[in-house]
């Protein structure tokens, strides 16, 4: 049986490092050389897990082109399982990455074959999803795909709703595990998001996230990512704040993919939730420590013991 199985996109990332961020109309050089790289959240998140030693199968789509080629080779190199990544007539997908040297990052995307992705070309892999402990959903392919997977998944359910958009209720409620960050927990309630957050040492600006976790309707925990402030874990009559880990951040591309294939990782080896955001803390904390998004998921021997 396969562990996990991951809906999703699937992108070759181009790389720009840089000094700092533009801003609009400002053109910036870059510090050194782009580089290539395998990228989309679903393939992230497909290649995490599979370094976790998962058995892992990536479902979505690429372009009938070498990128497409390129990036379901990464994949296979991983083990993970590509037999339902499908060639579409369209160009694989693309994002092109700024990052900085203390991991702040910037991301365009293309794409491509991502959108071209629809309900029925899931048909072949329905089984694939039915039977699998656990699927693995973002949101850069269509929401109608996404509902189809979550309608068809026979195991856990774990909902990275990114990039922020509305997800129907329908969907929701057949959710497991929703894991959004600030402002997509905003996006799929309907509030509106601060412009600059603030940490969860303010209680008041805290308060209201519970309410707006509890208010969506998913059948299991809302786990609100908040960066370097770590993640807020909500449940139907709790909620407490799990620590970020201390490290020294050089990429936080790859992060949001990394925790969220750790918390289907330890979920599946019967852990509680609180338990599985702290896993996820120390992989993602591992993850931005090193450039690159795929690239920088670690293999489950390199995650140092918890403290």
């Amino acid at each position: 049986m396969t562990d996990i199985v991951v809906v999703g996109s699937l992108n070759v990332d181009v790389v720009v490092p840089l000094a700092e961020l533009p801003a609009p109309g400002q053109t910036v050089l870059g510090t050194a050389d782009h580089r290539r790289a395998g990228g989309g959240k679903g393939a992230n998140q497909a290649v995490a897990a599979a370094r976790l030693g998962r058995r892992v199968a990536m479902v979505g789509a690429v372009g009938d082109d070498p990128e497409g080629e390129w990036l379901t080779g990464l994949l296979a190199a991983e083990g993970v399982d590509t037999t339902g990544v499908l060639r579409a007539p369209r160009p694989t997908g693309q994002a092109i990455v700024l990052v900085t040297a203390d991991g702040d990052s910037t991301i365009a995307v293309s794409s491509g074959a991502n959108m071209w992705l629809a309900p029925e070309h899931l048909a072949p892999s329905y089984d694939l999803i039915a039977s699998a402990r656990a699927v693995l959903l973002q949101q850069e392919v269509g929401a109608e795909v996404v509902a189809a997977a979550v309608a068809a998944a026979g195991g856990l359910v774990v909902l990275n709703p990114a990039p922020a958009r509305p997800v129907d209720a329908a969907t929701l409620a057949r959710v497991d595990i929703l894991v959004p960050n600030r402002g997509e927990l905003a996006a799929l309630a309907g509030a509106p998001a601060a412009a600059s957050p603030p940490g969860p040492a303010d209680p008041a600006a805290m308060a209201g996230l519970p309410a707006l976790a509890r208010s969506l309707g998913t059948r299991g925990p809302v786990v609100v990512t908040l960066g370097a402030d770590g993640a807020l874990v909500v449940t139907a009559d709790r909620e407490w704040l799990v620590p970020a880990e201390r490290v020294d951040a050089v990429d936080a591309t790859g992060a949001g993919d990394t925790f969220c294939a750790a918390m289907a990782d330890a979920l599946l080896d019967g852990a509680a939730i609180d338990e599985a955001a702290r896993w996820a803390s120390r992989v993602a904390a591992v993850t931005v420590t090193r450039p690159g998004a795929m690239a920088a998921a670690p293999r489950r021997a390199e995650v140092p013991a918890a403290s």
